[in-house]
This record gives structure tokens, C-alpha cells and sequence, in this order.
């Protein structure tokens, strides 16, 4: 009963998470801390209270992961160490442009300084609060599904929830879509007539929209092509393979074909050169198990269609916007220039996570009327809030987990569906990492709730690889 009131959160904060407008809203990522805290509790309490029945061993809890889950636990450790008051002779030593920035704030008010003697590293401890509490209830989903028995069963829940997932990248799509091209241009009750110039679900920033897709159309695909593992290798000709197909199948292909369409007319860039790198790694990793082919067809195919169709409807405000790419690519380039030198002034330590909206201010060569909330580059503006010590907590779980993810995949056979699954994960998360570079992605709220759903998808599906490669080594 447990497992199942876990599943039903889980599914509600998927399909919640992205519809409300991103979960950028202070309500929203707090009802989705607050789902994922209630996940948290009701997993401990089944633990608690089922301690002393005799539970079969989950294959996949494994001990390897310890190294890098005690890390991301040292990260929030860390986070909470750049909001503790410290007295000014450390601080000084530890983060000497934070003690100098205190200084001269004292100098306007002589009281600042006899009243609190102790600053804390972050420049805005509040901000880094909220903050803190976001990668909190992340890391701790993380945890919570990479060691529950939620995620067992033969990857029938896995499949459920991806299902999920795919369904709320279409109706995002199908919204999006249907908004730019009626003209109406509301994101849900908001009136947004003035601000969009093309699709975005119920995101406000296309980018981020376009972000939250090239995890879900990897993952899709990958699902797709999960189905037809086995009878794909008994099948030769296309002709026999698409009689094969059944009425699920096509609908899943006319899904991701939908949501293609979708992160085309969002007129995002980057992420349309995202996605053209994804399908360039689904044609190379999805060959036939025959290996007769060196590339997938399928897979191109569902691009080929995809691109016909939207150049039937119209690509011009999308060939426009890659027209100006020089232009915006100059600001860029200044805002990242602004924020490395955050970064050389606070190297260590950093100005405090979540801080940069407020920093940045400080280190602007430009004049610009709009309040800048983000530098352009998830990576960059991470280093400048948490400097190398935060970077380095994160870098090597992330490096760990890549090699056991790659690895257990591999290790699969290429007829089991699982495969197809846990490659349609990961290069829907390197996708989100690649448009990153140029965007702020993963510090949204429903795109870091996704993304950390797939991490777990992959890294389930590439440990069951690794336990049977060990088990057959053994035998």
C-alpha cells in the first residue's frame, strides 16, 4: 500500500512539476519539496516499520555507489557550511573578497559591524536556504529511488513512469503548439500575447521548455525502441518490421514525432542543436542486433518525418533565429565573462548557491534594463555560487556514475529492453548538459526534478547490467 501512495506522488509531482510554469514559482518548487519530503517520510516509515521482516536482497543496492553518494551528501554539508556565521578573522582567510565586500558594507553602516561581528561565506544566506532545500529534496529522491524496491519488478513501474513522462512531453508540446498557431499566446491564465514569440508549453522561458524535452524525447525513443527489442531481431526487411508494429508502437512514434515538432517551433538554438546530437548518438548506439547496419533507420527516419512536417507548417522564425545567433552570442559571451570573473574572486568557496542574481550586479560591464537572474551557462554560474569545492563534490559523482552507467549498459544484451532504456536516459541527460553550456536548464526546478528521475532510471538499469555480467563471471 506504501509502494503504491509513493508511486502516486511520484506520478503527480511528474506531471505537476512542468506544468507550473516550470516550478519556477516560489509555491511551486515548495509543493514539489514538500511532495518529495512526503516520499522521503513514507519510505522511512516502510523501512521503520517492516525492519524486522525478512525482505529479499535488491540486486540493485549495491555498495559501489557509496563513495559518490557520501560526496553528494558532503556537498550539502558544504552548502550548509557557506551559511554559518564565522568570525571575521576566518572569513578573511577562507574568502577574502566576502570579508572585503563585508568591510566595506560596514563603512556605510557603522552599526553593521559592533552589532554582528560573525559573516557568513554566502553573500545572501537567505537565498542559499532556499536553495539548499531544493538540492535537499533532490538528493534525497535520488537516494530514495536508487535504493528502494519501488523501481523492481522487471521495470514495470520504470515503464510506468516513463509512460508518464512521455505523456506530459506531448500534451507540453500540443499546448505550446496550439497557443503560438491560434494566436491566443496564454500560458494557462497568464496573458503572455506581448512575450511569446514561439512555443513553450506552460514555460515561461522556451529555453528551459526545450530543456525539459530533449531529456523526455531521448527517453521516449528509447522506451520505443525498448518495445521491439526481441521481435526486431527475428524480423529482416522493413516491410516485415513495419507490418510488425503494433497500434502502441506508431502512437509512441507519432509522440516523439510531436514532441520534435514542439522543440523546433521553440525556436531554441541550442536546443535544436541538442536534439540533432542526440539522434546523431541513437543512430549510432540503436544498430540492429544483427549488426548489419552500421546506423539505426529507425531513428532517423522519426527525425526525417519530424522535419518534413515542420517545414510543411513553416521553420522561417526558426531559420530567423539562428540568423541573429551572432548577436546574442556576443551578449553571452559578456555574461560569461562577467560571471568567470566571479568566479576568480571567489574560487574556493564561492559567492554562496543561489547568490549570482545578486552578485552580478556588481560585475556588470554592460548596460542592460532587465534584472539579469542567470549567467547563460549552468555550469559557469554553479562555479561562481559554489566555487571548487562545490564544483569537485560534484564533478566526481558525476564521473562515477557516468562510468558504471556506460559500463552496466553495455554489459546488457542488445535484446533486452532495459538497454534501450537506460541509452535513451543517458543521452537524454547529456543532451540537457550540452544545452546547458549556453542556457540555464538544470537549476530549473522541473527540469533538476527530471533529470535526477532519469539518472536513477539509468543508473537501476545499468546496475542490474553489472550484477548479471558478475553473476555469469561467477558462474
Amino acid at each position: 500500500m506504501i509502494n503504491h501512495f509513493i508511486k502516486f506522488i511520484l506520478i503527480a509531482l511528474i506531471i505537476f512539476t512542468p506544468i507550473a510554469f516550470g516550478s519556477n514559482e516560489l509555491w511551486a518548487f515548495s509543493l514539489m519539496e514538500l511532495g518529495i519530503l512526503l516520499i522521503i517520510i513514507l519510505f522511512v516509515i516502510q523501512r521503520f516499520r517492516f525492519r524486522s521482516v525478512n525482505v529479499p536482497h535488491d540486486p540493485n543496492d549495491h555498495n559501489v555507489l557509496n563513495v559518490p553518494n557520501i560526496l553528494l551528501c558532503v556537498f550539502l554539508l558544504f552548502i550548509l557550511f557557506q551559511m554559518l556565521p564565522l568570525p571575521s578573522g576566518i572569513l578573511k582567510i577562507l574568502s577574502p573578497k566576502t570579508f572585503e565586500l563585508r568591510n566595506s558594507l560596514s563603512a556605510f553602516d557603522s552599526q553593521l559591524l559592533t552589532l554582528n561581528s560573525k559573516f557568513s561565506i554566502s553573500l545572501v544566506p537567505f537565498v542559499t536556504k532556499i536553495e539548499f532545500f531544493k538540492w535537499f529534496t533532490l538528493i534525497g529522491l535520488f537516494f530514495f529511488l536508487l535504493h528502494s524496491n519501488l523501481l523492481n519488478n522487471k521495470y514495470r513501474v520504470m515503464k510506468q513512469l516513463i509512460m508518464v513522462v512521455m505523456l506530459v512531453g506531448v500534451a507540453e508540446s500540443l499546448y505550446g503548439m496550439l497557443e503560438f498557431f491560434s494566436g491566443h499566446k496564454h500560458i494557462l491564465h497568464l496573458n503572455m500575447e506581448a512575450d511569446i514569440s514561439s512555443v513553450t508549453g506552460t514555460f515561461i522561458n522556451r529555453n528551459q521548455f526545450a530543456g525539459y524535452l530533449l531529456m523526455v524525447i531521448p527517453l521516449s525513443i528509447g522506451f520505443l525502441f525498448s518495445r521491439e527489442a526481441t521481435p526486431m531481431s527475428r524480423v529482416r526487411g522493413w516491410r516485415e518490421r513495419l507490418s510488425s508494429l503494433d497500434g502502441k508502437t506508431l502512437l509512441i512514434g507519432f509522440s516523439v514525432i510531436v514532441m520534435i515538432l514542439g522543440l523546433l517551433f521553440s525556436a531554441s538554438r541550442m536546443g535544436i542543436l541538442s536534439l540533432l546530437l542526440s539522434f546523431t548518438l541513437f543512430s549510432l548506439l540503436f544498430r540492429s542486433p544483427s549488426k548489419e547496419h552500421r546506423f539505426s533507420k529507425t531513428s532517423i527516419l522519426i527525425l526525417g518525418l519530424a522535419l518534413l512536417w515542420a517545414a510543411w507548417i513553416g521553420l522561417d522564425a526558426v531559420i530567423n533565429r539562428f540568423l541573429t545567433s551572432s548577436e546574442d552570442f556576443k551578449l553571452r559571451l559578456t555574461f560569461w565573462v562577467n560571471t568567470f570573473q566571479i568566479f576568480k574572486d571567489f574560487p574556493i568557496f564561492g559567492s554562496g548557491l543561489g547568490t549570482f542574481a545578486w552578485v552580478f550586479p556588481m560585475y556588470r560591464s554592460f548596460h542592460l534594463m532587465e534584472i539579469v537572474t542567470h549567467a547563460e551557462n549552468d555550469f559557469l554560474q554553479l562555479a561562481s555560487e559554489v566555487g571548487l569545492v562545490g564544483i569537485g563534490l560534484l564533478l566526481i559523482p558525476f564521473l562515477f556514475f557516468s562510468y558504471k552507467a556506460i559500463s552496466g549498459i553495455h554489459s546488457l544484451s542488445p535484446k533486452e529492453s532495459g538497454r534501450y532504456i537506460g541509452i535513451g536516459g543517458l543521452v537524454g541527460i547529456l543532451a540537457l548538459m550540452f544545452h546547458s553550456i549556453v542556457e540555464i536548464n538544470i537549476q530549473a526546478p522541473s527540469n533538476a526534478f527530471l533529470y535526477t528521475i532519469l539518472w536513477t532510471i539509468v543508473l537501476r538499469i545499468s546496475l542490474g547490467g553489472v550484477n548479471r555480467s558478475n553473476n555469469l563471471i561467477t558462474h
